[in-house]
């Protein structure tokens, strides 16, 4: 059985304005998962993320990291961050060396590492999110999803064990899209378990093995892909639009088809091409 990576226990957090961001979170993640948590803006996705690495403190209940509550000491905190990456969702509030090498390299320095190990690790990093070259430019000169990779390889090379990233798609194009979701399940199938947060429905059920929906800062449904994905009356109310495959055959059942719910493009067709068969079949 996979250990539990990170948790989180009654979790919520009130502004001090008396504004309820969550609410009751109880969240399980396990070592290697690939996990969506996905709501409509203001659902509240941001300020759980805050809480993941202890950028927010609760204001109820807790947040373990492999079975240890998070500690709010500097010394404490340290250690965690080291273990939990975060990755934001605008590459602005992450970004801000002169250069892409002395951004990437900014963690791992803080880590008081030899200046090989830090050469070593920045290396790696940006050959794995593809951005070998570009070491001296301006991270401001960079298109939006080339920052993202650069935002990404700076938490790579702090070596984490579990990487969070906030709509880590927003504002990208098809091709940025595909990049930044090959470098996450490169890295999932090296063991790191990977958490991010989305509107994007269409996205997600290419990459989630676990989804949490958030609404109002409380979770209203959880499980794989199809269990979330088939219950579209609970994804209107968390103002959500169901895969556009999974909207058409949920229309087709609605008018007496047989079919049962998918959720790619190509298994939907599959699926829609078998029940015509065998209407056609029936005498």
């Amino acid at each position: 059985m996979k250990e539990t990576v990170l948790s989180t226990e009654n979790l919520g957090f009130t502004y001090p304005d008396g504004t309820e961001a969550i609410k009751n979170i109880n969240i399980s993640i396990k070592k290697g998962e690939k996990v969506a948590v996905i709501g409509s803006n203001g659902a509240g996705k941001s300020t759980l993320f805050s809480h993941f690495n202890g950028l927010s403190e609760p204001t109820e209940g807790l947040i373990k990291i492999n079975g240890n509550p998070i500690i709010y000491k500097k010394k404490e905190l340290m250690k965690v961050r080291q273990k939990v990456g975060v990755v934001f969702q605008k590459p602005d509030d992450q970004l801000f060396a002169p250069s892409v090498i002395e951004d990437v390299a900014f963690g791992p320095m803080n880590l008081g590492l030899s200046l090989e190990e830090v050469d070593k690790r920045v290396k790696e990093s940006l050959e794995l999110v593809g951005m070998i070259g570009f070491e001296n430019k301006p991270p401001h000169h960079l298109s939006g999803g080339q920052q993202k990779r650069v935002s990404i390889a700076g938490v790579i090379a702090m070596r984490p064990e579990i990487m969070i990233l906030d709509e880590p798609t927003a504002g990208l194009d098809p091709q940025g899209v595909e990049q930044v979701l090959k470098i996450l399940n490169d890295l999932n199938k090296e063991g790191m378990s990977i958490v991010i947060s989305s509107h994007d429905v269409e996205m997600i059920t290419e990459f989630a093995d676990k989804i949490f929906v958030l609404h109002h800062g409380k979770i209203i449904n959880q499980g794989n892909t199809e269990e979330v994905f088939s219950n579209h009356k609970l994804l209107i109310e968390a103002h959500l639009k169901p895969p556009k495959s999974s909207e058409i055959l949920h229309r087709l059942q609605k008018k007496g088809l047989n079919v049962h719910m998918k959720l790619t493009a190509k298994d939907a067709s599959d699926e829609i091409f078998k029940a015509k068969l065998k209407n056609q079949n029936q005498p």
